[in-house]
């Protein structure tokens, strides 16, 4: 449900292409911690929303089948 705690399960395939070097690396230090479920798109793709160690906000959007209920 929108406003819960997931976990990413893995990282899915293209989703960090062409991202730069930092945003890559963000996305890569949260799998299988705990972010946001913002809310899911009119895909059907899930929105998670984290912050970063540098304090930054980051929004992505994966298919519902790489989130597990933290």
């Amino acid at each position: 449900m929108p406003g819960d705690s997931v976990l990413l399960g893995a990282v899915p395939p293209g989703l960090l292409d062409g991202l730069p070097a930092e945003d890559q690396l963000a996305i890569r230090q949260i799998i299988g911690e705990p972010v946001l479920l913002k809310d899911y798109g009119d895909e059907g793709r899930a929105e998670l929303e984290f912050i970063d160690n540098n304090g930054s906000m980051h929004s992505i959007y994966v298919s519902p089948d790489v989130i597990k209920i933290a």
